[in-house]
């Protein structure tokens, strides 16, 4: 208690000085816990990816369609579960600021393999028995105040038109991971409107997702169903689902490496800031080291006094970061909902901020001990007054 106390008032001869340290480095931990929020975020996708499904899309892009009857030669396959499929429709809910994923799905076998999505099972039975009903996800029914039973227009990008929906399920996810910002509705609806308005482009989907039996049979099936369709007129490519979301992750690597460069350029800048208030600190001081070695007290004595004072404004200053991190993150996830389903404050980022707070500590006091901890008792003197 006695070794706290001394040094609270060393810290805080200083006042000023002191408080803008800790301000600084407070702001420096909430920005690195943000910047890492923002790559963790980026990577939400792939991190609630399961081992037991894989997806099948068109070799030559995503933006080419699979035929419809690949899905019974599919289910055959030795390995695979179950077999379901989706197409993603690109509708805008009354303008394009309003964005949100929203899918064509085949809904009891979709659903089967995607538990993470919680349904109640009255509303469940309702989304099965309505062909134009549709189910979102909690978090996108609260951004718009919709409720079971509303209407939900949408006008459609990559399918031409007004297409209504009745909203008959809100889900939930099962995890924190689980992105709660998505809308599906029934692929046969959207596959009997084509009939009338496109006929040529009806009887198409856009991936497959195969659950597998095993999860360490991922790359056999993989090779067989792709050998499978082997020059036909659409031939696949299929891999797992976190090779999938790592996919749309690589075209934006450029971004995230960006993000995680200036995060640690935060640290550098505040370990500058923090060693240059350290330094300061022990030169004004260097009296009164000279006058402790003279009493007896050994170097270490010394050297911990320093390191003491410096991993006490570092950690104030990040525990005040961390603190504030919880807020704003939850602030800035409200904002960036539609881009970021998933944005929350990972244990990662706060281990790193743990180890970033140690390493300012230490390498900003680690000059000043050694100043103090090697000068001469004479020459240290000599600076009194």
């Amino acid at each position: 208690m006695f070794l706290l106390k001394l040094l609270v008032r060393n810290a805080f001869r200083h006042r000023l000085r002191t408080l803008l340290t800790i301000v600084g480095i407070t702001i420096a931990i909430l920005a690195f816990g943000l910047l890492r929020t923002v790559v963790s975020a980026w990577y939400a996708g792939v991190e609630a990816s399961s081992a037991s499904r894989l997806v099948t899309r068109n070799a030559i892009s995503l933006i080419f369609s699979l035929p419809i009857s690949y899905q019974e030669r599919l289910r055959r396959m030795p390995g695979v579960r179950q077999v379901s499929y989706a197409n993603w429709f690109g509708g805008v809910y009354v303008t394009e600021k309003n964005f949100f994923p929203n899918f064509a799905i085949e809904p009891r076998s979709y659903l089967a393999l995607y538990p993470e999505f919680v349904l109640d099972p009255r509303e469940k039975e309702d989304f099965f028995h309505d062909r134009k009903g549709a189910v979102a996800g909690r978090k996108l029914a609260a951004r718009f105040g919709w409720k079971v039973g509303d209407s939900i227009p949408l006008r459609g990008t990559i399918y031409p038109g007004s297409w209504q929906f009745v909203l008959r399920g809100i889900y939930r996810g099962a995890e924190k991971s689980t992105d709660e910002n998505q809308f599906f509705f029934q692929w046969e609806f959207l596959n009997e409107t084509l009939l009338k308005t496109l006929p040529r482009r009806t009887n198409q989907v856009g991936v497959y997702i195969l659950g597998l039996a095993n999860p360490s049979l991922a790359a056999q099936v993989s090779r067989e169903v792709d050998a499978t369709f082997k020059n036909s007129l659409a031939e696949t490519l299929t891999e797992t689902e976190k090779a999938f979301q790592l996919s749309f992750i690589s075209m934006t690597e450029a971004i995230v490496v960006a993000i995680q460069i200036v995060s640690f350029m935060v640290i550098a800048i505040i370990m500058a800031v923090v060693a240059n208030t350290m330094a300061m600190t022990a030169r004004e001081r260097i009296g009164e080291y000279a006058v402790f070695k003279s009493l007896g007290f050994s170097w270490w004595h010394i050297a911990g006094m320093i390191f003491g004072e410096s991993f006490f404004i570092t950690f104030t200053g990040c525990a005040l970061g961390v603190l504030l991190t919880f807020p704003v993150a939850t602030a800035f996830g409200k904002e960036l909902g539609s881009f970021f389903p998933v944005f929350q404050v990972a244990p990662m980022t706060l281990y790193l901020d743990l180890v970033a707070a140690v390493v300012i500590a230490l390498i900003a006091g680690l000059f000043p001990a050694w100043r103090a901890t090697t000068i001469k008792i004479a020459d240290g003197l000599r600076r009194i007054g």
